[in-house]
């Protein structure tokens, strides 16, 4: 009742494009709509997604609002979904990843789950922090500045990470908990240090 009181008409942009993994996609979105959260799935496509299940395409999915449209102004907080090839594709779209940065600029929570951490990485925000994903990303994060950790779900002052469909109904119950929080400074202020310290080596190795 509670978490249904806090989320109740917040605004969750969910953003993926095509090959997401759909139950990474559905089933999320139905626990936040389910208290009372109003979920927008943003896309750089118009229309529908191609939706991926395990090995094969699923159903297709319907986007509500371009990416162009758009800004993190405009919603509560941000939900990434996983699959392979959308948060590959994804992560090449400057858009798309500013648009995954605005949130962390003002302290909005996030949650990502299995390979939707790329777009974490790509977005400058991974320095510093504890997060979880898919196994073949823990290198990828290492070197990012993050410390990744095998557990089913991660919170780290208003961002929630977990690995895989399996661990769904953990990364809803914690998604759902740091949505309703609101603001977390701490992730605003965490994220601009991380871009700082990305810059910083940026410029150190570039005078080397």
């Amino acid at each position: 009742m509670a978490a249904q009181q806090q989320l109740q008409g917040k605004r969750i942009a969910i953003l993926a494009t095509d090959g997401v993994e759909r139950v990474e996609l559905i089933e999320p979105r139905q626990a936040l709509d389910a208290v009372g959260a109003r979920t927008v799935v943003v896309s750089p496509k118009t229309g529908k997604i191609k939706g991926w299940e395990h090995d094969h395409w699923g159903d297709d999915i319907a986007v509500d609002q371009q990416l162009d449209t758009v800004r993190a102004d405009d919603f509560d907080a941000l939900m990434l979904p996983g699959g392979v090839m959308n948060p590959d594709q994804l992560r090449t779209n400057e858009r798309a990843v500013q648009f995954v940065r605005s949130f962390f600029d003002v302290g909005k929570p996030v949650a990502a789950i299995c390979h939707a951490p790329w777009m974490l990485i790509e977005a400058g925000v991974v320095a510093g922090r504890t997060v979880t994903s898919w196994p073949s990303l823990r290198t990828d994060i290492r070197n990012a500045g993050g410390e990744w950790v095998d557990r089913e779900v991660v919170t780290d002052e208003g961002l929630v990470t977990s690995r895989k469909p399996d661990d769904i109904p953990a990364f809803n119950r914690k998604m759902i908990e740091e949505f309703g929080e609101g603001l977390h400074e701490p992730q605003r202020i965490d994220a601009n240090a991380g871009l700082r310290q990305e810059r910083s080596s940026g410029t150190e190795m570039g005078a080397r």
